[in-house]
């Protein structure tokens, strides 16, 4: 992967959760019902993105063109 390519696909990882939980993107999550593992629907939703958000950035640091492979100390 080129890091051209690398550096746009980072910034969407990180862009498009920030969409997700401001306005207007979050009002469709914004109520309480349902009740998903003990949680209002809202919080569940911010919990959701936080976790794919950290997936997505944990699977491009697997990926990343600048990424040390001999582990030189």
């Amino acid at each position: 992967m080129s890091k051209a390519k690398f550096n746009t696909l980072y910034i969407a990882v990180g862009f498009i959760p920030f969409l997700m939980l401001v306005f207007p993107f979050f009002e469709i999550a914004n109520r309480a019902t349902p009740i998903i593992f003990g949680l209002p629907f809202s919080f569940f939703w911010v919990i959701l993105w936080i976790f794919i958000t950290f997936v997505a950035l944990v699977v491009l640091y697997r990926f990343d063109p600048d990424q040390d492979e001999e582990g030189d100390v």
